[in-house]
């Protein structure tokens, strides 16, 4: 035990320190970015630094109840009215993973390993796929890492600095009662998610139940302030603990397609999602935002600090999330058939 102490005591103060930095300097969501890159820069420095134990669990937990917060008994009812643009945005975000299969396979890389590591699942659901087939699980892994850091750091800061400032909601209120019931529920409904082998458990088990109970009850109130910082600087710590000098010096070959992938998804997500918000009549920003392919945690966070639809960019990604679990191993065997 005192080892393993030793191996992460100093990671908490690296990436508080890299947030505060951050927050100083006015970078986009300083809490997280600041505190993953210093952990990063720490560990490619030789001291390789740990994971805080349940770290990202924690963080994700605080997050995901704060989103979940976001949606009301008006909120709902939106989204319901709109499910169509939600569904056909979610599936043509899933249909962007075609650019990342053919950069892939034009390189040499077999097929399960194209296919899983462009999958835009969650990076643990994508790797126990990826066991299953055959594919090199090492290369699926890195390949999801490096989509997310890409994602955390070009994207808030292209939608912070690129787009005009929107005026600034009334913070919602904070009532220490409700909080004392939903937070420990978001808990427990986490560890049955995990135990039933269900998708990010922390992030969705905790949204859920907020988010029943903010439209049950139309509650209308939010975390304090600071508590939301507390969870991005847990999440960033965690984040920064998966790369070092030697992910890094790892087929670099196959990691700069990875980040030519993701640029080019990024980029036909933006088109798509400007198209699709035009014929809808939906605000093609959050659409945009929605349709990018990273993590449902940092996008969300990114649309909560741009105050666009967290909503809807939260329905995006859970949806996404949802239809890749189900369809990417059906699709990949008839694929295989095919072939």
């Amino acid at each position: 035990m005192p080892n393993h102490w030793r191996s992460w005591w100093a990671t908490p103060l690296v990436g508080l320190a890299g947030g505060a930095l951050a927050s100083l300097i006015g970078w986009p969501l300083p809490w997280i970015i600041g505190s993953l890159l210093a952990v990063i820069a720490v560990r490619c420095s030789g001291w390789t630094i740990g994971e805080i134990p349940a770290g990202r669990q924690t963080g994700q937990w605080i997050v995901s109840s704060a989103i979940g917060l976001h949606f009301t008994s008006e909120v709902m009812a939106q989204l319901i009215s709109h499910f169509g643009v939600i569904l056909a945005g979610a599936f043509g975000t899933l249909l962007l993973s075609l650019i990342g299969i053919l950069v892939l396979r034009r390189s040499g890389v077999d097929r399960a390993t194209a296919f899983f590591s462009s999958m835009p699942g969650g990076a643990s659901e994508m790797v126990n796929l990826a066991q299953r087939h055959d594919a090199q699980v090492a290369r699926v892994a890195a390949a999801h890492s490096l989509r997310l850091l890409s994602v955390v750091l070009i994207v808030p800061a292209l939608f912070t600095w690129g787009l005009p400032d929107r005026p600034a909601p009334t913070p919602a209120q904070v009532d220490w009662l409700w909080l004392a019931l939903l937070l420990p529920a978001g808990a427990l409904l986490a560890l049955l998610w995990r135990r039933l082998g269900q998708p990010n458990p922390w992030m969705l088990g905790p949204l859920t139940a907020c988010a029943i109970a903010s439209v049950t009850f139309d509650l209308h109130i939010g975390l304090p302030n600071g508590l939301g910082q507390v969870g991005q600087w847990l999440i960033g710590c965690a984040l920064g603990c998966h790369f070092d000098r030697a992910f890094f010096r790892s087929a670099p070959g196959f990691l700069a397609r990875i980040l030519l992938f993701t640029l080019l998804a990024m980029l036909a997500a933006a088109l798509l999602a400007s198209g699709l918000g035009w014929l809808a009549g939906e605000d093609q920003t959050s659409l945009m935002l929605g349709m990018m392919p990273g993590g449902i945690t940092e996008l969300c966070l990114t649309a909560e600090a741009l105050h666009l639809s967290v909503a809807l960019v939260t329905a995006l990604q859970v949806l996404r999330l949802f239809m890749v679990m189900f369809l990417a191993e059906p699709l990949f065997r008839l694929w295989i058939q095919r072939g």
